[in-house]
This record gives structure tokens, sequence and C-alpha cells, in this order.
């Protein structure tokens, strides 16, 4: 390896690194400023991973040791390749998924890298190898058992907290790394570490990804692709054949559902709606323009005297009802029926002396 070739990865190297860092000051990442620097990070790091394969800056003959500190960060350029291309900004879910594939693609050269150097720990190495064999529905927590998956999450985030609270403390002190190669290679160890865990979950969220997406319905044709009158017929065609997620659409019922409405069986052959006389649909507009209570049907006077007619006003009462009808000597009948309910009201009166029903307390 010559001196001028570690010079050019080091150039490209920091000057991808500048421009990445510039990302976190722009928050709008569909700003045009922030996917032009995003394009111009991408390119850079591109240019760093070739030309790093190029002199073979990682060999599969060496071994961890074998690899100077110094040259240890750039094991991480696919890794934020891949993070870079997650970022980037598209119109159509084709092209959505070509970035996820990209990226995907970018995760596995970085993983596929550190594992050749048996730099993954023991529980990374498990879940590597999860994702070898399943990529389309691989999980950090691969396990029906909810508290089982609760648990492993709660694991993974304490080692991933762990290590960032150590690299903190190492870039919080630079003074550590001036004159210690160990404390450099600590330093770029735990963030590739930190980098492993990161892969790993971005892996999981990638495949629930493009799960979703390969559920989409196909792209619609284009409309407005040809004018005209030959392009009316087949926009007009393209409206009847093509897929479209809208519930009011503007296709005349007519021409949506030809032929017989039954069968002869009178089985329903096409959807129909019931519609009444002229006369049921002026009262469904008076049934929908009407006030919303109800309204009486009746006067008060007609009301109380269908009411004494079914028998559900009592009268009489009050002083008048203390009056004892005078009744006409002359009427035999009457006077008889008065004096058999007199005499029927003394039976019952020496039968049932006062207080004899009173058995249990007597006063």
């Amino acid at each position: 390896m010559s001196e001028e070739e570690p010079k050019s990865i080091r150039a490209l190297f920091i000057s991808a690194e500048r421009l990445r860092n510039s990302l976190s000051n722009i928050y709008d990442s569909n700003d045009a400023t922030f996917q032009d620097s995003l394009f111009h990070a991408i390119a850079t790091y591109e240019s760093c991973l070739k030309l790093s394969e190029h002199v073979s800056l990682f060999s599969p003959n060496e071994s961890l040791d074998d690899i100077s500190s110094s040259d240890l960060e750039y094991m991480s350029i696919a890794y934020h390749l891949a993070e870079l291309v997650q970022k980037l900004r598209t119109t159509d879910i084709a092209s959505r998924k070509t970035n996820l594939l990209e990226a995907r693609n970018y995760y596995e050269r970085f993983m596929k890298l550190l594992d050749s150097y048996d730099m993954l720990s023991s529980s990374d190495g498990k879940l590597w190898e999860a994702y070898t064999d399943d990529k389309d529905h691989f999980s950090t927590a691969n396990t029906k058992d909810a508290a089982a998956r609760r648990e492993v999450k709660i694991a993974r985030f304490r080692e991933e907290k762990e290590l960032k609270q150590k690299l903190e403390y190492l870039r919080a002190n630079p003074k550590l790394a001036e004159n210690d190669d160990q404390t450099v290679r600590s330093l770029h160890l735990t963030n590739l570490s930190h980098q492993v865990h990161q892969t790993l979950a971005s892996l999981e969220s990638l495949a629930q990804e493009l799960h979703i997406i390969s559920l989409a319905p196909p792209p619609q044709s284009d409309p407005s692709a040809s004018s005209g009158p030959a392009g009316s017929d087949s926009r007009d065609q393209a409206r009847d054949t093509a897929y479209s997620d809208r519930l009011d659409t503007d296709i005349p019922f007519s021409t949506r559902y030809t032929g017989p409405l039954l069968s002869k069986s009178g089985k329903p052959l096409r959807p129909f709606t019931l519609t009444g006389s002229m006369a049921s649909r002026t009262q469904m507009t008076r049934d929908v323009f009407r006030p919303d209570h109800s309204l009486p049907t009746m006067s008060i006077d007609d009301y109380l005297e269908e009411e004494r007619k079914r028998g559900g006003i009592i009268e009489g009462g009050g002083e008048a009802s203390g009056v004892r009808e005078v009744v006409d000597e002359d009427d035999l009948d009457k006077a008889d029926e008065e004096t058999m309910k007199a005499r029927a009201w003394d039976e019952y009166v020496e039968a049932n002396p006062k207080g004899s029903g009173n058995t249990i307390n007597r006063g």
C-alpha cells in the first residue's frame, strides 16, 4: 500500500463525514438543501468505499489485530451509506422499494465485513444468523412469547445504552486518545458495536416496511399520457379497468353495470336500488324537512274527551262526594235497592266488629 492511497481515503472520508454531519442542521428532510447535501454525502461515501476496495484496505486473510486503529473507522462506510440512502426522498412506491433494497445491501456488506473479522458478539452473531436464514421475517426478538420478546427488547436496549455511555465518555475526553493508541482503538470498536445494534434494528424495520410495500396495490396508469380524440377513448377504457381506491367514482351506474337485473329464478345479477312511488318520495321529503321534535296531533280538549271515553278520567270526589243522593219515594225499585244495601252493610258490621282484624298488635 502506497503512501498516497491512505491519504486519499482519509480525505474522502473526512469530506463525507463533514457532509453527513451538516445534515443534522437541516430539520426538514424534504428541503432541497437537505436532499442536495444528502446526494453529495452518498456520492462521497461511495467513492471512499470503492477506493477502499480497490486498495484492499480490508482483507479476509487478516485478523482484527492486523488492522491499525486509524483504519477501523473505515469499516463503517457501508453503514453510513445505508443510513443515508434510507433518507432519500421518493415520489412513488417503486423508488422507495429500490432505496430500501439498496440500503439493506449496504447493511449486509457492513455486517459481513465485521463478521469476517469475528467482531460480532455472541448475541449479535445469533441475530445475524437468524437474518441470513430469513431476511423477509427477521426480528431482533424472534419469539412468539410476548413476555420473552419484551425481555429481549429490554436487554438490547440496555446494551445499546451502555455503548452510548461509553462513546460519550470517550468523545468527551479527547485528551485520553492523544497519546494512547489503545484508547483510540477502544473508541472505534465501541462505535462499531453500537452501529451493529443500529444495523440489526434497521434490518428489522426494513423487513417490515418491505412487507407493507409488497401488499400495496399496483400503480395506476397516468390518464394524462395521451391527448386528443383517441386519447379520450383510451382514458375512458383505463378508467373502466384501472384500480381505484376511491368510493365516489364518477362513472355512471348504467355504464358500470349492464345486463338483466334478475335471473330466471329470481336471483339478483347486479346491484340495484329500490325506489317507491312519487307519493312516497314526497312523504320522504316531508319527513326529512320537518322539526326534530314530535308535533301535537290533537288539542287538549280532544285528548281529554278521548280519555273520558276510555275511562281514564275519574269524575266526582271533593265536597260533592259526601252529599247522599236523595231517593225518590215513589221509585220502589230504587228504594228496595237502597234497603238491601243498608241491610248488607249492617250484617257485615255485626260479623266484623271493630278491632277484630288486629290480632297481633292490639291497641
